[in-house]
């Protein structure tokens, strides 16, 4: 079935106005975008800031007639459209599309991420089968990616690991896979968790190698290796938190920062561990170190 698409160009100001009367008109969705990349990073708890120039994007069932959409608006808002477009897209398998796009991908000399309905390319290989499910991390975003490299070029063998933030459990799943003893797993989202479970079961994972819980339900361990890819403001207020669930001499990485927030998370870490250089891919860092 096709569908109405009607693209208005607003500012923050008028989101709300607009939002609510085409929904009044019968739009089935509405949703913001950014009209020109201007980035917004880590809002305020209950916040929904938009960008300065936003365009606001409605879905109408197949079959409405734009000018009628249009000409009602125009009544319900009581002033002209701002700049607007209207055009009929035609349905499609979302989903489908999706999994076509996300193809195997290499990490390292060992590793590759392969999605669960694909072969492996190379089956002798560190193959870890993904399905994402609801959850972040499916290697395509630099910071997954760089936190892959990592773990590949790390010895891991008899390694108890920590995965604070695992999402779709794909840092966690690939360190055993890549010779770890055991894994633990939190995240704040139980639809993460139960992702997490997921793939684990579909790389023949037992129950027992890798525990999940809830931050608040997570125990005192003393990991080997503590991965986490959350954002620079946690990362930053949760180090005390973090550093002390490493053991001397044990591994730290993080990522899902900003390079130009490297410094200030690196600063939070330095008292406790021997960093390395900072790495850095399109625009995001990953920081590693040693607990002393």
């Amino acid at each position: 079935m096709p569908w109405l698409q009607v693209r208005l160009a607003i500012s923050p100001e008028q989101a709300e106005t607009y939002e609510d009367a085409f929904l009044e008109v019968g739009a089935v969705s509405v949703t913001f975008m950014d009209a020109e990349d201007q980035p917004i990073f880590e809002p305020e708890l209950n916040t929904t800031p938009l960008w300065s120039h936003t365009h606001l994007l409605a879905l109408f069932e197949g079959g409405t007639e734009a000018a009628s959409v249009l000409a009602h608006m125009e009544l319900l808002t009581g002033s002209p459209l701002p700049e607007h477009h209207s055009e009929v897209i035609e349905d499609q398998d979302w989903e489908r599309s999706w999994m076509d796009n996300f193809q195997p991908m290499r990490f390292g000399q060992r590793l590759w991420i392969v999605p669960s309905w694909h072969a492996a390319p190379e089956p002798e290989a560190v193959n870890l089968l993904l399905d994402p499910g609801l959850a972040f991390g499916t290697g395509t975003h630099p910071t997954t990616a760089l936190c892959l490299e990592w773990l590949d070029s790390q010895d891991l063998k008899g390694c108890n690991v920590l995965d604070f933030g695992c999402g779709s459990g794909i840092l966690a799943i690939a360190a055993l896979l890549l010779g770890a003893k055991q894994a633990v797993g939190t995240d704040i989202d139980v639809q993460a968790l139960e992702a997490s479970r997921d793939n684990a079961g579909r790389n023949g994972i037992a129950d027992e190698l890798f525990p999940l819980y809830l931050p608040e339900q997570l125990p005192q361990v003393q990991a080997d290796v503590l991965v986490a890819n959350i954002l620079a403001g946690p990362l930053v207020s949760l180090a005390p938190l973090l550093s002390g669930l490493v053991k001397s001499g044990g591994r730290l990485a993080l990522s899902g920062i900003l390079a130009e927030q490297g410094e200030e998370v690196a600063a939070a870490y330095a008292q406790d561990f021997d960093l390395d250089p900072i790495a850095t891919l399109d625009g995001w860092v990953r920081i590693t170190g040693r607990r002393r």
